[in-house]
Order: structure tokens, then C-alpha cells, then sequence
């Protein structure tokens, strides 16, 4: 992935964020709004997990990423000029499938828990909710109501 790559990935990651469902008062706080800013470019310029973009006439509209265990995908961001066109789909249906691969017999993601598009879209993907409850944000600093969805393989 190129530097400009790196870079499409982390504004995306960040404006996917801001434009989210999910948007609670403590996300207003200019501190957490650069703190997360700040993770999505550093993810974007240092991660070395499974990472893959999806693109429309050659620019990075979404990505997707596995980090941390196996069965997690960790990441699923979309501009969000792109949203509802099922891109997200298409990124959760390649992890899927790579997973499958390697006999991995449950997927998981987790989201904001009123991240209610997420939460929609993954549940069209065959995700149910095993937990919904308060869970540390290491890179906001924060507790948020998350949600686990898990998807049998």
C-alpha cells in the first residue's frame, strides 16, 4: 500500500466515524475528536494486519481490516459518500470467505451499539448479537454501549 494509500485509509476511517449512527455527546469533546483522528492515522500508516480496500475508479472508497484474533474482523470503515452501496458487504463477505479457508468455525465483529446501520448490515450478512454492554475505548479513552455480533462458519 502506498503513502497516499495510508492516508486515504485513515481520512476515511475518521470521516466514517464522525458521520456514524453512533454519535454520542462524548465524541463533541475536541481532545477525544484528535485522539481518534490521530488512531485512524496511525493504524493506517503502521498496521501489518489484514487490511483490504475497496475501490471505485481508482480511489479508496472503504476498507476492511483483521487485527488482533483470527475470527475477529476488527474493522469496517466506509466513506461516507459511499455508504448503503454495499461495499461494507463486500468487505465482511471476503473476510468471511478467507476465514472459511482456514476452518475458522465463528466470526465475530463488534460496533457501537447505536450503530444501527452496522448493525443492520452485518446482521444481513447472517451476524447475530451474542453481547451488548459497556466496553473501554483504549483509543478514545472512553466507555462505550458496544455490541458483539458472531456469525457461525
Amino acid at each position: 500500500m502506498t503513502e497516499a494509500d495510508r492516508n486515504a485509509v485513515g481520512l476515511i476511517g475518521f470521516r466514517a466515524w464522525q458521520s456514524s449512527s453512533a454519535f454520542e455527546d462524548t465524541y463533541l469533546d475536541p481532545v477525544v475528536i484528535e485522539r481518534v483522528r490521530g488512531e485512524f492515522e496511525v493504524f493506517a500508516k503502521e498496521t501489518n494486519c489484514d487490511l483490504v480496500v475497496a475501490e471505485i475508479d481508482g480511489a479508496i472508497v472503504g476498507w476492511g481490516a483483521r487485527a488482533g484474533e483470527p475470527d475477529d474482523i476488527s474493522d469496517i470503515w466506509i466513506d461516507p459518500e459511499h455508504q448503503c452501496r454495499g461495499i461494507g458487504r463486500s468487505l465482511v463477505e471476503h473476510f468471511l470467505e478467507e476465514m472459511r479457508s482456514a476452518d475458522i468455525p465463528t466470526a465475530k465483529i463488534a460496533t457501537h451499539a447505536r450503530n444501527v446501520n452496522a448493525i443492520r448490515a452485518y446482521e444481513g450478512c447472517g451476524f447475530a448479537i451474542v453481547w451488548q454492554g459497556l466496553q473501554w475505548s483504549e483509543s478514545m479513552k472512553v466507555e462505550l454501549q458496544k455490541v458483539r455480533l458472531e456469525k457461525p462458519l
